[in-house]
C-alpha cells in the first residue's frame, strides 16, 4: 500500500470515529477534553487485560487440569 492510501484511510477512520461518537459537534477544548478521556479509558482497560487476562487464563487450567487429571508423561513437552 502507498502512503497516500493508508493516510486516507487513517482519515477515513477517524471520521467514522468522530460520526460514532458525535464528537464533531463539540467545540475545539470539549474535544480535546473528550479525547484525552476516552484515550485514557482505553490505556486502562489494555492495561488491566495485559496485567489480569493472564493470571486468570492460569487459574483457569489449573482448575481444568484438576479436574481432568494430568497429563500423560508423553504429552508433557520438556
Amino acid at each position: 500500500m502507498d502512503v497516500k492510501r493508508v493516510k486516507d484511510y487513517l482519515y477515513w477512520l477517524y471520521y467514522q470515529y468522530q460520526l460514532v461518537t458525535c464528537s464533531y459537534v463539540l467545540e475545539p477544548w470539549e474535544q480535546s477534553m473528550f479525547h484525552t478521556i476516552t484515550v485514557t479509558v482505553l490505556a486502562m482497560v489494555v492495561y488491566t487485560a495485559y496485567v489480569f487476562v493472564p493470571i486468570h487464563v492460569r487459574l483457569a487450567l489449573e482448575f481444568f487440569s484438576q479436574i481432568f487429571g494430568p497429563q500423560p508423561e508423553s504429552a508433557v513437552l520438556n
